[in-house]
């Protein structure tokens, strides 16, 4: 059976801005390209169309989210496919540029383009000889291209100049051809806001800033300046994707736990996280408690804030599924989730813990004080409180120590209040004490104080 387009099903990761493929290769098989370790939606879509996953290629060893092809290997009995030089320690067959596999009808050529990683490769998907696809992974995505730093400062000259190639190659391609980019909009690999999930070479060759640049030199500019900053969590991952995560037999548990157990976890030296709506944890949270409410980018602010090797236990809210924790988790490698409060913060107060609470004032409330801006770098650039204190929320955490150059005082602000009172409650176990959180963004917090945004052309402060 030839391709469809409705053969291919995207499978969208919001919060770490991703895509992963599964393609029905129209005998009861199916490939499944970059696909993450929470595997839920893969499966449901497998089985909505009774298809066995018998092959799982991963286009690099990725560091944003740990791979689900050693178990779809162990689960399904998938082939996995992967670079022959990302020297993968579990069974896999190795590719090179040129290599094709076999799909039964339909067949699969890997293409060499480093530059987001050393051992990168493009599968191009070929019916009948004709190319009706490309996977690129991190190398040729919706008007960019992933970032190429994550090897460290000193490579990422050398890698931009490898993604130049790549890109190039890529763009040779009939321009009917489909492109499948894993990194999209949301991902700290790369893409620009709001860019679509696919695209052509066609759409890329008219739109694409990069492919636009007029020569090498200019393209490393362009992608080199581009770059903003990205989770800690990003360094662990390409090494244990490497090795290989381990295999799971089902979703791991979250143990309910008494609060003495809570209690002895903190003297132990672990951490609460409190993924309750940022006004649950404005109203009462066990102190110390660090705020990342559960929605689609708590996996993101989980690893750039705390280590991977903290005993973590959890405060949930009301109507809150413990076992979205558990893979939000999971998919980047935390594993040391000791458990989580049964009964939340009312069981913690019948058992005679204490509560810390936070300020969460509307803009009119907000004082006239100290204003703290942690949004990206992109985003604070693009208009912001004039005279705001800008600090990235990841540069809160330590061991960065950048939470003791927050003012006395100082009211914190994002772009609704999320991140916001995440950060507040770095600050506060910092020792910060009157920190406030705006329910808000700038724009709301300028009108009521009577202020214009400011933009990094303005000349305001960076």
């Amino acid at each position: 059976m030839g391709f469809a387009e409705d053969h291919l099903i995207p499978l969208v990761d919001e919060g770490l801005g991703n895509s992963a493929y599964l393609l029905d290769l129209g005998d009861g098989r199916a490939l499944a390209v970059d696909a993450g370790r929470d595997l839920r939606a893969l499966r449901a879509a497998a089985r909505r169309r009774r298809l066995t996953v018998a092959y799982a290629a991963d286009t690099h060893l990725h560091a944003d989210f740990l791979s689900g092809a050693v178990q779809l290997a162990h689960d399904a009995g998938a082939t996995v496919l992967a670079s022959a030089a990302g020297r993968r320690a579990f069974p896999h067959r190795g590719l090179a540029d040129g290599d094709e596999v076999d799909l039964g009808g339909l067949h699969l050529r890997a293409l060499a383009t480093p530059g987001h990683t050393d051992e990168h490769l493009s599968f191009l998907l070929l019916d009948g000889g004709r190319g009706v696809g490309v996977f690129t992974g991190g190398s040729l995505i919706v008007d960019s291209a992933a970032r190429t730093d994550l090897l460290g400062a000193e490579r990422t000259e050398e890698l931009a100049r490898a993604q130049y190639h790549s890109l190039r190659r890529l763009a040779v391609l009939p321009e009917e051809t489909a492109v499948w980019p894993t990194h999209g909009a949301g991902s700290f690999c790369s893409a620009p806001p709001g860019a679509e999930r696919t695209t052509t070479i066609a759409a890329q060759k008219r739109t694409n800033p990069l492919l636009a640049a007029p020569d090498e030199e200019a393209f490393v500019r362009r992608l080199v300046a581009s770059l903003g900053s990205y989770p800690a969590y990003f360094a662990r991952l390409s090494e244990r994707n490497r090795r290989g995560p381990t295999v799971l037999a089902g979703t791991p548990p979250l143990p309910a736990l008494e609060a003495g157990q809570v209690k002895a976890l903190l003297a132990d030296g672990g951490q609460v996280v409190d993924v309750r709506p940022a006004a649950a944890f404005a109203a009462g949270h066990i102190p110390g408690a660090i705020s990342i409410p559960l929605r689609e980018q708590f996996a993101t602010w989980l690893g750039w804030l705390l280590p991977d090797t903290t005993p973590l236990a959890f405060v949930v809210g009301d109507g809150q599924d413990a076992e979205e924790v558990v893979w939000q988790a999971y998919k980047i490698g935390y594993e040391r989730l000791a458990g989580h409060l049964a009964g939340g913060m009312p069981a913690w107060r019948t058992a005679g813990g204490s509560a810390a609470t936070t300020a969460f004032v509307t803009a009119d409330q907000a004082s006239d004080g100290p204003y703290l801006d942690v949004r990206q770098e992109a985003e604070y650039a693009a208009g912001h409180v004039p005279g705001a204190l800008h600090l990235e929320l990841g540069d809160l955490a330590e061991p960065a120590g950048h939470a003791a150059d927050a003012p006395a005082g100082v009211v914190v602000a994002c772009g609704h209040g999320e991140r916001a009172m995440t950060a507040a409650s770095l600050l506060e176990r910092a020792g910060h004490t009157g920190v406030s959180v705006l329910a808000g963004g700038p724009a709301e917090y300028a009108a009521a104080h009577g202020m214009r945004l400011e933009a990094a052309a303005d000349g305001g402060d960076r």
